[in-house]
């Protein structure tokens, strides 16, 4: 019998290696130190003038185009000194940037700022440089930058491209808007929890109405929304988060992701998934895989209810869609019993996923009339005893089966028995979607043979049918060298 587990708290992998920090400086109001007055200065001195930095170029002859950007400035001052920069000039300054085209300038400028704790930008010379200037999508105050810490600045201005088409510039304003009513909401008193759903409520309609100039009413009328829905009992969504692929995930499930408290996440969900929760969300495993130590369904229930009472948002991550063999009836059922508000987003399922990948549809017309689903072990871990096999014997079906690691030798066996053509082509697909993914080929007399050599590592789904008789050989052939069986 298999020994029963607890939920326990889930820590996701550490964040990977940052070549930089992005970190956004307030410089309203602060002195910036310049030294260089040739395009690439007067184009950063532009920028920090935007920020509201009151700039001091340091400059002997400088280009035109600074001393008109001094006479006009976008918002803090540009003064020019006729002269090289001292070490007294440092003094107070909140960064300083510099153009050089000698190294060895480079380095003295930068030494003299560092041993005045300032810190250092050397325009296009990354070895001398504390900080970098990013390509940046400029719809302020809602300002995104982008770095390839120097590697492919082409790049860079690629991505930027790709996001400025993705913003709308109306943008500007509903985060304008933020800005305004961010203290009047918090003196309405409302909720943690109500506030963010106000937020959310205001970033729908924004998303929705980008050009439109946000007013008073919005507010009045988002407010209203807001404190007319049900009071804060917390809710709980069952989210498919797809096969394995992160960008198989549905918009919807990623906003349900970011709104969570807490997030209920089974063992085949893969890792990457989470990097879309809200990294302030409590993370926890309840585990249920077949044959090894799993936690149970009424634990499972017991703990989402109880979190959502607690005025806990709660997503119940599971993988695929939690429609299918996902156990999603005794999970709503339980918060409806509970009067637990219960939302369910679906997700790309693992033989949709896997149909996809091989580039074979499941209902090909004139070799399929129907798909049907099937569960490869019961409660027991053993085959089902229920199964139509009449049905699974049908030529014109497409069969799928989930769950088969330990039962499809006794599947198909007894599938062949009931008159399943033992020629007939399967697939297993194991990991679908995932970067390992391996898929195996064979007949659903061979399959069962050549599934056990490959002793698969993650979660694999049988399919059956005349319509996988089309998967081309270099696909199938997917299978580990040191344990395909040949």
């Amino acid at each position: 019998m298999t020994a029963p587990r607890l939920p326990a708290d889930l820590h996701p992998p550490r964040m990977d290696a940052l070549a930089r920090l992005p970190v956004f400086l307030a410089l309203k109001g602060k002195r910036v130190v310049m030294v260089g007055g040739n395009a690439a200065a007067v184009w950063k001195a532009e920028l920090l003038s935007a920020a509201g930095a009151h700039v001091e170029v340091f400059a002997p002859l400088p280009a035109d185009e600074m001393i008109g950007l001094a006479e006009n400035p976008p918002s803090g001052t540009v003064t020019i000194h006729h002269r090289d920069i001292a070490a007294d000039d440092f003094a107070d300054a909140a960064i300083a940037v510099g153009t050089f085209d000698d190294d060895g300038a480079a380095a003295q400028f930068a030494a003299t700022a560092r041993a005045r704790g300032v810190p250092v930008n050397v325009i296009d010379k990354p070895a001398f440089c504390d900080f970098a200037f990013g390509a940046i999508v400029n719809r302020s105050p809602l300002v995104i930058g982008i770095s390839t810490d120097g590697a492919a600045p082409v790049f860079g201005m690629a991505v930027r491209a790709k996001i400025e088409a993705m913003i709308p510039r109306g943008f500007a304003r509903w985060a304008a808007a933020a800005r305004r009513w961010r203290g009047a909401l918090f003196a309405t008193g409302l909720s943690h929890p109500r506030r963010r759903r106000f937020w959310q409520i205001f970033a729908r309609y924004a998303a929705i109405h980008p050009d439109r100039e946000p007013t008073q009413s919005d507010f009045e009328g988002f407010l209203e929304e807001t404190t007319h829905e049900a009071p804060d009992n917390g809710s709980v969504t069952l989210v498919g988060a797809g096969p394995g692929d992160p960008e198989l995930l549905t918009l919807r499930a990623v906003r349900a992701l970011q709104s969570a408290d807490i997030i209920l996440v089974d063992d085949l969900v893969a890792p990457e998934i989470l990097d879309f929760a809200r990294r302030e969300a409590k993370k926890m495993l309840v585990g249920k895989t077949g044959h090894r130590p799993s936690c149970k369904q009424e634990k499972i229930n017991t703990l989402m209810v109880t979190l959502a009472k607690a005025g806990k948002r709660v997503v119940r991550l599971k993988g695929g869609d939690p429609m299918i063999f996902g156990r999603a009836t005794e999970e709503i059922a339980a918060c409806r019993a509970a009067g637990i508000p219960v939302e369910v987003v679906p997700g790309i399922s693992a033989a949709q996923g896997a149909a996809s990948r091989l580039g074979v549809s499941l209902t090909d017309r004139g070799r399929a009339r129907r798909v049907q689903y099937v569960t490869g072990h019961g409660s027991d871990g053993r085959l089902p005893a229920d199964i139509d096999w009449t049905s699974i014997a049908d030529p014109g079906a497409t069969t799928i089966v989930y769950m088969p690691a330990k039962t499809l030798a006794a599947f198909a066996a007894t599938a062949i028995a009931s008159g399943l053509d033992a020629a007939t082509p399967a697939v297993a697909v194991i990991n679908a979607t995932r970067p390992d993914e391996t898929v195996i080929r064979a007949t659903i007399a061979d399959l069962p043979q050549h599934l056990s050599a490959a002793q698969p590592p993650g979660p694999a789904v049988v399919m059956i049918g005349r319509v996988f008789s089309r998967v081309p050989a270099a696909i199938a052939d997917t299978r580990p060298a040191s344990r395909a069986a040949r």
